[in-house]
């Protein structure tokens, strides 16, 4: 009996020195995989808008243009879109009807058909698209001193602003100046919604999500016209911004 007592007694400490092992094991990998994360965190390069590495490749440019403006877009369209949802929804159900009235004359939409047309929000690669084009892919002095990714004007002199480098004749041209990137795109898609300029853009918004059609009813958003909306589309496309689209449709 004493005999078998003492091969149980010696398994019993086998196995727990064996688990003992096997713990100090997991405990060492696990260790690895946080030094390892932590290392990959630490080398990762953060940007700021404020911020321009000199001398930065192609690459690098692009890639800290998508840190600094993809998060910042994808967060406001999800924020329009469930606006949108939801006024939807209040219209339909009829209630609300204060908030639907204040809307209606903020976004100038003679009926309920017409402000949810102004408040659908469109995709996200063509705001990547105008961001890069008008910001110079977030390097140009309006973005930087300013956040202003779009080029808006000012006219409003109480608001903030900077003065352009350059005047036309003897007037001084001054761009908004904006707490955020988010606002900067929020004004964006509020320029786009109210604008009579782009009701073109707003019918086929109605019917289409599709990037490439929609971009051909931007042509009086600049002096470039109808270019615009083929420069617009082939952004799009070389840079595969419409990749960012698939989850943001409606």
């Amino acid at each position: 009996m004493k005999g078998i007592m003492v091969v149980v007694s010696l398994l019993f400490l086998l196995s727990c020195e064996q688990g003992s092992l096997s713990d100090n094991k997991e405990t060492r990998d696990s260790e690895a995989i946080t030094v390892s994360v932590n290392k990959k965190d630490s080398n990762e390069t953060v940007y700021t808008a404020e911020n321009v590495p000199e001398k930065m490749t192609v690459q690098e440019k692009k890639k800290r243009f998508r840190y600094l403006l993809v998060p910042a877009v994808k967060k406001v369209f999800s924020e329009l879109k469930h606006q949108h949802q939801n006024i939807e929804r209040s219209i339909k159900a009829g209630n609300d009807r204060l908030l639907i009235k204040q809307l209606k004359v903020e976004y100038k939409a003679e009926s309920d058909e017409d402000l949810l047309a102004r408040l659908k929000p469109h995709p996200v690669s063509i705001v990547l698209a105008q961001a890069a084009m008008e910001s110079a892919w977030a390097t140009s002095r309006f973005f930087v001193e300013a956040k202003n990714i779009f080029g808006v004007w000012s006219f409003d002199k109480d608001e903030p602003r900077i003065a352009a480098a350059e005047k036309r004749g003897k007037k001084t041209i001054w761009l908004k100046k904006y707490k955020s990137i988010e606002d900067a795109i929020r004004d964006n898609y509020r320029v786009l919604a109210r604008g009579n300029a782009f009701s073109k853009f707003r019918q086929i918004r109605l019917v289409s999500d599709n990037p490439f059609e929609l971009v051909k009813g931007l042509d009086k958003y600049s002096e470039l016209g109808s270019k615009y909306g083929k420069e617009l589309a082939a952004v799009i496309r070389y840079n595969k911004f419409n990749q960012y689209d698939l989850k943001s449709k409606i």
